[in-house]
């Protein structure tokens, strides 16, 4: 049961109903019913993922860093969706378990996962070794300072649905052996 109010996209105040029929039409899950209590708080998700949609990460290596940190702050919500849109975005079904272990059998989504891991690990102070292991995997500046925004924005969802308690309204993600 979720602890904050969920707001029926069809019932909405006139901005979270703005947003429910704009942005995300067709997309009204959970998460958005609760963020939706704040028309500023769902503003600023959306704003933050659609300027990493246009990032030079990819968006199976965005999902490698969500279910990385879903897993690793034990968001069930985040990784049933990231497992959802993950597989949508390219990566197999072994590949989204195998994010959410931290452990890649595929080298450069490995890197990373194990940057998204040293992240929260070191709470984003980072060792030079961890850029260079990074960096060594083909990734530049740029892309760790995308890194740390799409790190930043699952870290958003992941603390909300801990907040809110999120009802999962996707399919589970498998469970980890």
């Amino acid at each position: 049961m979720p602890r904050l109010s969920v707001v029926d996209p069809a019932t909405a105040p006139a901005p979270a109903k703005a947003i429910f029929d704009g942005p995300l039409k067709g997309k009204h899950f959970n998460i958005f019913k609760g963020m939706a209590n704040s028309p500023a708080a769902l503003e600023a998700y959306l704003a933050l993922a659609g300027a990493l949609n246009k990032s030079s990460l990819t968006a199976a290596q965005r999902e490698v860093i969500a279910l990385t940190l879903a897993e690793a702050n034990g968001c069930d919500y985040c990784a049933a969706a990231h497992t959802h849109f993950g597989t949508a975005a390219g990566l197999t079904k072994a590949q989204t378990i195998e994010a959410r272990r931290g452990r890649m059998q595929d080298p450069t989504l490995h890197a990373l996962a194990a940057f998204t891991l040293a992240l929260k690990e070191k709470q984003g102070h980072v060792t030079d070794a961890d850029l260079a292991a990074f960096r060594a995997a083909g990734f530049n500046d740029g892309h760790i300072a995308e890194a740390v925004a799409v790190y930043t924005l699952n870290l958003y969802t992941n603390f909300f649905n801990h907040v809110n308690q999120t009802v999962v309204d996707l399919p589970a993600a498998p469970a980890l052996a």
